[in-house]
C-alpha cells in the first residue's frame, strides 16, 4: 500500500501503518480509507511498559538506550483526566511535551491548523513562528545543532512539507536529531491528488533516518516516543511524522504505556567496544612516530575524553569542518581545520603521518580530495558510530563500530594504567608541524582602505573572546568563519556541512538564540546566502532575539567567482548579484531590509571603522546588522583543488591576478 511509509531495512510493517505494528487484526473501522467514524479503542493493559529514563547524562551514548531529552523527572501532569477523549492533535501536542520539547518552529496551513490550535492550549511549549517553513527547519536545526536536544519542527501539507525537505536532507547529511511533523490531507483523501497533497514519506524517504504516516490516532504515543529515539540514538539523524487531518481531528483516550517497537534497529545500535580492539589501538600509538587525530562531528559529546586522550598523549589534532570547536583551537597542538581549505599545516599532518587516528569522521571528499593519495603513508584507524561509514571511502587497518565517547574514555582507561611505561614522546613530529605553523600561518593582504573579510572575522573573535555562537551561511565567508574564529569549545559552530545549503544562517541563529538564552549569537553571513532567507529577520523582531548579523557584502557569489577565476579565465556567469546597470551602488541595499523589520543597522567601508562598528553591534541591546562592504577579489587560501591531492595545494593568489 503506498500510504506505508517503513523503510524497507526493518522488520515488515503491517499494510496499515508505516510503523512498527503487532499482527493483531484491526476491526474495518480502523481501515486508513474508511469513511466510517473511528471506535474509540478502550486503554489496552500491557505487560511492557515504555520505560526509557528521559534524562540521559550522556547524548552521545549509542549503547544505551536513552533518549537524551530534557523532560522533567517528576511525573508528567496532563490537562486532561486519564479517561478524557481529546482530539488526536491534542494528543500529538502532550506527546511532545512528554519527549521534553519546550520550544517548537511551527508554520500553520490547512492541514496543520489542528495542531496549532492544540499547541495555543499547551501550557509547556512555545512556537517560534518563522516566515517561511524552511526557516523553521533551519531554526529547528540551529537549536539542535547548539544545544545536543532535538530540534522539533512543523508544516502544512503540499508545499509546506515540500519546503522543508532541504533542512531534512541538511540534518540526514550532518547527523542532527530532528523531529519534523506534518499536516496530510485526510486519510480518505490520499492518494486522489487532493489540494496541497503529496506524499512527503515518499519525497523525503531517502533523507530521513526514518518517517511515518500515522493512520491510527492510537499510534500516536508510541510514534512520537519512536521517533524522538530514533532521532537522538545512534547517528542522529531526522525523523519525519506525517500526520492525516482526520487522525489530528479524531477523539481519543490516549495509552501512553506502549512499549516502542524497533527490535530491528535496536539489534544493529553499536555495543560497547571491545577491549582488544582497543589494547590494538593504543599499541598503534606506541609503535607511531608521526601520529596525528582527525576528529570530526561525531565527536561533539566527547570532548573532554579528546582533551583528555590529547593529554595523555599529546598528539595533534586536525578538525574537520563539522568537528570545529571539539578540541579549542587556540591549543599548541590543535592544528585547526583540515581538507580543501584546511591550513598547510593540517594537511602537511595527515600526508606525512604514519598514524591516521580517525574518530567521528566519514572521509569525506571536501577533507580528502584524492583518496588515494590522503594519508597514504598513514595507519589508518577508524571509530565510528555507523557501520556504514567504515571501509565506506578508506579501507582502515583497525576499525571500531562504536560510540566514540565508550571507545575514548575506554582508551584513556587503559593508557592511564600503563601510564610511564608507554613512553610516548612526539616532540620531533610536533616540532616538525611547528616549523609549517610558522611558516604557512593562515594569513590575508590588506588593500588600501578596504576590508579583508578575513580581518573582519579575526576582528569579531578578539571582541567577543572567542566566546559566541556563531552560524553562517555557505560559501567563502563560511571557510573563512571556520578559518579565522577560534572555536573553544563544541556546539558553538553551525553550519551546513554536507549539503552547504546556502540561507542557513539567519534562522539557524534563531534556533541557537533560542535555545541558548543570554548568549551572543552571531550569524556570519555573505550578502548571496543573506538574502536566500531575509523574510527570517520578521521573527527576529517580533521575537526580540539578540542575534547579530555580520554581512560580509562583496556584491558577487563569491565562492563561485573564486572558481571562475582559477579554472574559467575569470568568465563571469551570473555570479554578479548586485544591480549592473549601476555597479557604483551597493544593491540591494540591506540597511533597508533591516530597516523594514525595525532593527537597527549600520555599513561599514573602511577597514579604520571596523573594530568601532563591531564593537557597537555588540554593545546595541536586542538584534543588530552590520553590513561590511569588502572586496570581491578575495580568495579562500589555502585550496587544494577538488580531487587534487597536498601536493597540489594553492597558497597564493587572488581575483586580481589572471589564471
Amino acid at each position: 500500500m503506498a500510504a506505508a511509509a517503513a523503510n524497507t531495512s526493518f522488520p515488515k510493517p503491517s499494510p496499515l501503518s508505516s510503523s512498527f505494528k503487532s499482527s493483531t487484526r484491526h476491526p474495518k473501522s480502523t481501515l486508513p480509507f474508511s469513511t466510517t467514524s473511528q471506535q474509540l479503542t478502550p486503554s489496552r493493559s500491557l505487560l511492557i511498559s515504555c520505560a526509557l529514563s528521559r534524562s540521559s547524562s550522556d547524548p552521545g551514548s549509542a549503547a544505551s538506550i536513552v533518549t537524551p531529552t530534557t523532560a522533567p523527572s517528576h511525573e508528567f501532569i496532563s490537562r486532561y483526566a486519564p479517561d478524557e477523549p481529546r482530539k488526536g492533535a491534542d494528543i500529538l501536542v502532550e506527546a511532545l511535551e512528554r519527549e521534553g520539547v519546550k520550544d517548537v518552529f511551527a508554520y500553520p496551513g490547512g492541514a496543520s491548523m489542528e495542531i496549532h490550535q492544540a499547541l495555543t492550549r499547551s501550557q509547556i511549549i512555545r512556537n517560534v513562528l518563522p516566515r517561511h517553513e524552511q526557516g523553521g527547519v533551519f531554526a529547528a536545526e540551529g537549536y539542535a545543532r547548539s544545544s545536543g536536544l532535538p530540534g522539533v519542527c512543523i508544516a502544512t501539507s503540499g508545499p509546506g512539507a515540500t519546503n522543508l525537505v532541504s533542512g531534512l536532507a541538511d540534518a540526514m547529511l550532518d547527523s542532527i536529531p530532528l523531529v519534523a511533523i506534518t499536516g496530510q490531507v485526510p486519510r480518505r483523501m490520499i492518494g486522489t491528488d487532493a489540494f496541497q497533497e503529496t506524499p512527503i514519506v515518499e519525497v523525503t524517504r531517502s533523507i530521513t533516518k526514518h518517517n511515518y504516516l500515522v493512520l491510527d490516532v492510537d499510534d500516536i504515543p508510541r510514534i512520537v516516543s519512536e521517533a524522538f529515539f530514533l532521532a537522538t540514538s545512534g547517528r542522529p539523524g531526522p525523523v519525519l511524522i506525517d500526520v492525516p487531518k482526520d487522525i489530528q481531528q479524531q477523539l481519543a483516550v490516549p495509552n501512553w504505556n506502549q512499549p516502542i517497537r524497533l527490535p530491528g534497529y535496536m539489534s544493529r545500535l553499536p555495543k560497547a567496544p571491545e577491549e582488544a580492539h582497543l589494547e590494538q589501538i593504543v599499541r598503534l600509538v606506541s609503535e607511531s612516530k608521526k601520529p596525528v587525530l582527525y576528529v570530526g562531528g561525531g565527536c561533539l559529546n566527547s570532548s573532554k575524553e579528546l582533551g583528555r586522550f590529547v593529554e595523555l598523549t599529546g598528539i595533534p589534532v586536525a578538525s574537520t569542518l563539522m568537528g570545529l570547536g571539539t578540541f579549542p583551537s587556540s591549543d599548541d597542538l590543535s592544528l585547526q581545520m583540515l581538507g580543501m581549505h584546511g591550513t598547510v599545516y593540517a594537511n602537511y599532518a595527515v600526508d606525512k603521518s604514519d598514524l591516521l587516528l580517525a574518530f567521528g569522521v566519514r572521509f569525506d571528499d571536501r577533507v580528502t580530495g584524492k583518496l588515494e593519495a590522503f594519508a597514504s603513508r598513514a595507519k589508518i584507524v577508524h571509530i565510528d558510530i555507523d557501520s556504514a561509514e567504515i571501509g565506506k571511502n578508506k579501507q582502515p587497518h583497525v576499525s571500531v563500530c562504536s560510540d566514540v565517547k565508550l571507545a575514548l574514555k575506554g582508551i584513556n582507561r587503559i593508557l592511564e594504567s600503563k601510564g610511564a611505561k608507554l613512553k610516548l614522546d612526539y616532540s620531533s613530529w610536533r616540532q616538525e608541524l611547528d616549523e609549517q605553523k610558522l611558516k604557512y600561518p593562515l594569513s590575508y593582504k590588506t588593500f588600501g582602505e578596504a576590508i579583508p573579510p578575513q580581518y573582519a572575522i579575526h576582528v569579531l573573535d578578539e571582541l567577543t573572546n572567542g566566546n559566541a555562537i556563531i552560524s553562517t551561511g555557505v560559501g567563502q565567508h563560511q571557510m573563512w568563519a571556520a578559518q579565522f574564529y577560534k572555536y573553544k569549545k563544541p556546539r558553538q559552530w553551525l553550519t551546513s556541512g554536507g549539503l552547504g545549503a546556502m540561507g542557513f544562517g539567519l534562522p539557524a541563529a534563531i534556533g541557537a538564540a533560542v535555545a541558548n538564552p543570554g548568549a551572543v549569537v552571531v550569524d556570519i553571513d555573505g550578502d548571496g546566502s543573506f538574502i536566500m532567507n531575509v523574510q527570517e529577520l520578521a521573527t527576529i523582531r517580533v521575537e526580540n532575539l539578540p542575534i547579530k548579523i555580520l554581512l560580509l557584502n562583496n556584491q558577487h557569489l563569491g565562492m563561485v567567482v573564486q572558481w571562475e577565476d582559477r579554472f574559467y579565465k575569470a568568465n563571469r556567469a551570473h555570479t554578479y548579484l548586485g544591480d549592473p546597470s549601476n555597479e557604483s551602488e551597493i544593491f540591494p541595499n540591506m540597511l533597508k531590509f533591516a530597516e523594514a523589520c525595525g532593527i537597527p543597522a549600520a555599513r561599514v567601508i573602511r577597514k579604520e571603522d571596523l573594530r568601532a562598528a563591531i564593537q557597537k553591534m555588540l554593545d546595541t541591546p536586542g538584534p543588530y546588522l552590520l553590513d561590511v562592504i569588502v572586496p570581491h577579489q578575495e580568495h579562500v587560501l589555502p585550496m587544494i583543488p577538488s580531487g587534487g591531492a597536498f601536493k597540489d595545494m594553492i597558497t597564493e593568489g587572488d581575483g586580481r591576478t589572471k589564471y
